[in-house]
């Protein structure tokens, strides 16, 4: 069976966010001065052929921590969708 999972990637909060940085001074140069903070972080879907829902998410789990997230600079979820 084919699963759709989604990986939400996030730099760490302790961390400072640089893309977060500019984007908040880009919106206060806009004049939109209401937005306290801004992450950036990465969207990633991916469909993974497993016999279970769990098998599908253990291969997310494992791309993430080998591939798609740094461990040192940043934190995933993952989250199974229809």
């Amino acid at each position: 069976m084919v699963y759709n999972v989604q990986i939400k990637v996030m730099p760490l909060k302790d961390l400072l966010d640089p893309q977060g940085k500019a984007v908040q001074s880009g919106l206060g140069n806009l004049g939109i001065n209401n937005v306290t903070d801004v992450r950036i972080g990465k969207h990633i879907t991916l469909q993974i052929d497993a016999a279970t829902e769990e098998e599908a998410k253990a291969v997310a789990d494992e791309a993430s921590r080998k591939l798609l997230a740094n461990a040192v600079m940043e934190f995933y979820e993952i989250e199974m969708i229809n």
